[in-house]
């Protein structure tokens, strides 16, 4: 009897819903269609997180901006920010009906701070000059740092659910890079073909680098990982060189100089160089390049290379602040920054404003041949200057705290005794961070899913390795 109710509900239900759909159809109202689709990963977000989250990483390389396809200026990524949400809210409610993560999680030195960072956030947003586009800003932040590290940290407590989220990231990241340089191709592999070719799945040559540098140390890591198949190595091996191709003909100049930075990290870790020492080492050395600065300016002036076709030209084009219009208007869009800084210190334009009112900031001796006088060209190019000037000096503070935490973290774990598997895994997640932290001095891309979905993931890496760790320490 209870088989036969069941059935036949099941039959009202999927009448009634065809019934609705052709209703639906008929009024050109084509989304109901998806509404099963819907139902599943609700379902599948309550009582199988593991399968949504992996599924979310898996299509972030592949996501769409709505922005891109000029639907209503809305700028959402499809599937993956809907699917972040909902995620969001339900972890939430199960945060209040008393079933949630593991205690020690919400207690770790980065959780706490992520506390700071996120009320800051709203603390900007609530004095910003444009709340509705702060809001966005913060409930963006939110689902991110969510889903992505706290709900990320619980499944990386498996140390196999790590090797998944890099591999199900590298598989369509590299059929991106497949897809991007045959467009490239058709344009002989030219430079400015180079800016728009991985339209519309990334924005711009610029955060295409900059994801594709974060995930080749990982890329490169998962060949020595020993429980890997050796099938498995010859498909991650041609992946790595897959990835490789792509950097090099993004042209992004950010790129390269993060990975030179990164293996400059690996090289000092491998020497056993403490993070204490090597830090005052690195205070030090930014002291005598402020005192010296000036001398260091005239120095860049006489370079005069321009970005070019030719991969040694573009990179001696790198340091160029004389003519290479691009570096030119980087600098004005800091300058703008430093000068919003000056009027508002302490709270700020407001998180994601920056954009709205840099333009009566811009002075005319900065104005380059590709700045725009309305000011609609985008953000500060900084993922320190863009906090500083939207929220204040302890937005920028945050940030720098947060640089300066991951790599206390990174430091430790990849000379602490734990299991090999472990410590690459801990090694390759910190240096596709440093990669971006160098990135971020030139450009910012944490509103973006396709870098900010590696950027919490990789530090949920390091929780919930140290979190192992110092378990089996006091074991």
């Amino acid at each position: 009897m209870r088989t036969w109710s069941l059935d036949r509900w099941l039959l009202l239900g999927s009448g009634l819903y065809l019934l609705l759909l052709s209703i639906a159809i008929s009024f050109d109202f084509i989304y109901l269609a998806l509404l099963p689709l819907v139902a599943l990963i609700i379902w599948a977000a309550f009582f199988k997180v593991e399968f949504v989250f992996f599924l979310i990483v898996f299509f972030t390389p592949l996501s769409i901006n709505l922005e891109k396809l000029s639907l209503g200026g809305l700028g959402v990524a499809l599937p993956t920010e809907p699917l972040l949400a909902g995620m969001m809210v339900i972890f939430i409610f199960k945060v209040l009906s008393g079933k949630s993560i593991d205690r020690e999680i919400y207690k770790h030195p980065l959780s706490i701070f992520l506390y700071f960072y996120l009320s800051w956030i709203l603390i900007t947003t609530v004095a910003s000059e444009n709340p509705l586009v702060s809001f966005k800003f913060l409930l963006s932040r939110l689902w991110f740092i969510t889903v992505m590290f706290f709900i990320a940290t619980q499944i990386f407590r498996n140390p196999d659910n790590i090797k998944k989220y890099f591999i199900l990231y590298i598989i369509p990241l590299s059929a991106v890079v497949v897809y991007t340089v045959f467009r490239h191709s058709q344009f002989g592999f030219d430079k400015e073909s180079a800016h728009w070719v991985m339209e519309p799945i990334f924005k711009d040559h610029t955060s295409y680098g900059a994801v594709l540098a974060m995930y080749l140390p990982a890329s490169l890591g998962l060949l020595f990982i020993r429980k890997i198949s050796f099938s498995w190595k010859i498909i991650l091996l041609v992946l790595f060189v897959v990835l490789c191709v792509g950097t090099v003909l993004s042209y992004t100049r950010a790129a390269w100089v993060s990975l030179v930075g990164a293996l400059a990290v690996l090289m000092v870790l491998q020497t056993k160089i403490r993070f204490v020492p090597l830090l005052m080492t690195v205070l030090v050395l930014g002291v005598f390049v402020s005192l010296n600065w000036t001398n260091i300016s005239m120095a860049l002036e006489k370079n005069e290379a321009q970005s070019s076709d030719k991969l040694d030209e573009h990179v001696s084009s790198i340091s160029n602040v004389s003519s290479d219009a691009s570096n030119l208007e980087r600098l004005n869009r800091w300058n703008c920054a430093l000068e919003m800084f000056k009027e508002k210190p302490i709270l700020g334009w407001g998180p994601g404003t920056y954009q709205f009112y840099y333009a009566p900031f811009q002075s005319s001796s900065d104005l380059t041949i590709i700045s725009t006088k309305e000011g609609d060209g985008g953000n500060a190019h900084s993922e320190y200057l863009g906090p500083l000037s939207e929220q204040g000096v302890f937005g920028m503070l945050l940030f720098v705290i947060l640089l300066l935490m991951v790599c206390y973290f990174g430091f430790k774990l990849h000379y602490s005794k734990i299991q090999f598997e472990l410590k690459i895994y801990a090694t390759v997640a910190f240096l596709g961070l440093i990669t971006y932290f160098i990135h971020g001095v030139l450009n910012n891309y944490l509103d973006l899913d396709k870098a900010s979905i590696p950027f919490w993931g990789f530090i949920a890496i390091l929780v919930a390795i140290d979190l192992s760790a110092s378990k089996k320490a006091t074991a």
